[in-house]
C-alpha cells in the first residue's frame, strides 16, 4: 500500500467517509484498508487525524439476529449483579465501585437512619 492522501478538515472529496458517518448511513468498512486521512491542526500538539474510507466499497451493516439479542441482554443483565452480594442492583454497577452502592458503602451498624 502507498502513501495514503492526506486531507485538511471538513475538505474531504465526496466518496470517502469516516467509521462513524459510514454507521449513520447504515454501512461498515467491510474489510478495506483505510482509503484516506484527514488532518486538523492544533497548537501545541501533532494533528488530529480521522481515518476516511470509500463509500463505494462499504458493505450493509449486519442486521442483529435473536441470537445477538440475547447475547447482549445477557451481557447488559451481567452488568447489574453486584460480585458481593448477588442482587440485581436495577442499573449497571459502576466499574469504579465494583460492587452496588450499599456494597461499596456500607452503613455502621451504630449510626441512626435519617428518616
Amino acid at each position: 500500500m502507498g502513501a495514503l492522501p492526506v486531507f485538511r478538515w471538513r475538505l474531504a472529496p465526496d466518496g470517502y467517509a469516516t467509521r462513524r458517518q459510514l454507521r449513520a448511513r447504515g454501512l461498515r468498512p467491510g474489510g478495506q484498508e483505510v482509503a484516506a486521512q484527514l488532518e486538523r491542526p492544533r497548537r501545541r500538539r501533532g494533528p488530529l487525524v480521522a481515518y476516511l474510507y470509500r463509500i463505494d466499497l462499504a458493505k450493509p451493516v449486519r442486521p442483529m439476529t435473536p441470537a445477538r439479542w440475547a447475547a447482549l441482554a445477557k451481557a447488559n443483565r451481567a452488568r447489574r449483579i453486584c460480585p458481593q452480594c448477588g442482587t440485581d442492583a436495577g442499573y449497571v454497577i459502576p466499574a469504579v465501585l465494583g460492587a452496588c452502592v450499599p456494597c461499596a458503602f456500607p452503613e455502621p451498624a451504630d449510626s441512626p437512619r435519617s428518616t
